[in-house]
């Protein structure tokens, strides 16, 4: 069974609303800013990726609930309401109720109300933590919400996959579609890790950049790298059988052609330095997308944290699974504008692979001014292109070893 997308919401660094994000990605906007709070001052980066403007009454969340939810669920609840009135999905309207799922991850979840309530519960005792603590700080509250809101009471499904959340959720909520076990889902990730709790644990273990810069902040594939932008956001796809939405005459945004999952069974925090494992799992999604290296104009959004270690291995991993092919693929890092967005990279990124297959122009990677040697592909540095893409890829890796990649394509 075909599946193919039907609408799409982001709440990102660069962008709330799917049209402000594209035109910020293609024009290179740095959605990164300094940590200005002097009370910030010890902490190892002084950065991030801010969702900036949020105002959660303009997608519809009361104010009760904006005021008792974590900032990851309300991320997901406002993505997952742009999708879903785009798509213009109306349970037990065109849509059965049963039939309509949702597959939405954190890589975290309440990381805010975590600490929050754990400092009530060491300066004040038992009684002062929230009674709203378990179901505001767990993963797959965002999904539940989500179906919650839909009337969605298919499968509902949090996948936690860290950085490949997003990817992941994607990928089986197309898998659950096309085999039959829903004719529409909500898919995607959200996170809200910017506290200074989650830039210390992430900082000391040396995996963010030192860089005060914004500018020079996140520089993805450049010999000047030196760790990730910690950033928060969320973005959502409503996913849907090819007929489904042909039959009640949706408009069709492109087709998930192919999906991609492999574990590096390597180490917890660093990648399989030669690539082989990654490369596995983008092939498997090429292969299903049946991608052809000799026709395909090919556009891969990868995964491109700003890592020494995860760009030389995420290159190394492209070259296995396109061989010959690989020089010709337009690849680009959009983390380079907004930062690490963890579980909700992954659908952020789609989107953006979505929109550059669309539009057939591939945003830049900014601050690749020093490419370095190792990563030795077309990083589309600094400036967006043209280019008449037949094909787009959206490639994710995250802690533990999971590895995710999705396929797309247009439908005429």
């Amino acid at each position: 069974m075909r599946v193919v997308v039907t609408g799409m919401g982001i709440i990102s660094p660069i962008g709330n609303d799917i049209r402000t994000y594209w035109k910020n990605l293609v024009g290179g906007v740095c959605g990164i800013t300094k940590i200005e709070d002097p009370l910030y001052d010890e902490l190892p980066s002084k950065v991030w990726g801010l969702v900036k403007d949020f105002n959660p009454d303009e997608f519809g969340i009361e104010p009760a609930m904006a005021r008792k939810q974590d900032k990851f669920a309300l991320y997901a609840i406002a993505a997952a309401k742009q999708a879903v009135d785009q798509s213009g999905i109306v349970s037990g309207e065109n849509v059965d109720p049963s039939r309509f799922g949702v597959y939405f991850g954190s890589g975290i979840g309440g990381f805010e109300t975590i600490r929050r309530d754990s400092v009530k519960m060491e300066n004040d005792g038992p009684k002062w933590v929230s009674p709203h603590f378990v179901p505001t700080m767990i993963p797959n509250i965002a999904a539940g919400h989500i179906a919650i809101r839909n009337n969605a009471q298919g499968p509902c499904f949090s996948i936690s996959t860290a950085c490949a959340t997003g990817t992941h959720c994607i990928g089986e909520a197309y898998r659950a579609i096309k085999h039959g076990y829903a004719d529409v889902i909500i898919t995607g990730g959200a996170e809200a890790p910017c506290v200074p709790m989650s830039v210390a644990a992430f900082g000391n273990m040396k995996a963010l950049t030192k860089e005060t810069d914004p500018l020079r902040a996140s520089l993805p594939f450049n010999v000047d790298r030196g760790g990730f932008v910690l950033a928060e956001g969320a973005g959502a796809l409503v996913l849907e059988s090819y007929n489904h939405a042909v039959k009640r005459g949706a408009t069709i945004l492109a087709e998930v052609c192919g999906f991609g999952s492999t574990c590096d069974a390597y180490h917890v925090t660093a990648p399989r330095p030669d690539g082989s494992t990654q490369a596995a799992a983008v092939k498997a999604a090429l292969k299903e997308a049946g991608y052809c290296g000799r026709r395909d104009v090919l556009h891969i959004n990868s995964h491109g944290t700003g890592t020494p270690l995860n760009d030389s291995s995420e290159t190394n991993a492209f070259h296995i699974a396109l061989g010959r092919n690989a020089g010709k693929a337009i690849i680009n890092s959009t983390k380079s504008m907004t930062g690490h967005m963890l579980g909700a990279a992954g659908a952020a990124e789609a989107i953006a692979a979505i929109l550059a297959l669309r539009e057939g122009v591939v945003p830049p990677t900014i601050g690749l001014d020093r490419q370095d040697p190792v990563c030795d592909l077309n990083y589309t540095p600094l400036k967006a292109v043209k280019a008449p893409l037949t094909i787009a890829v959206s490639d994710s890796l995250g802690f533990g070893g999971h590895n995710s990649c999705v396929a797309f394509r247009k439908v005429e």
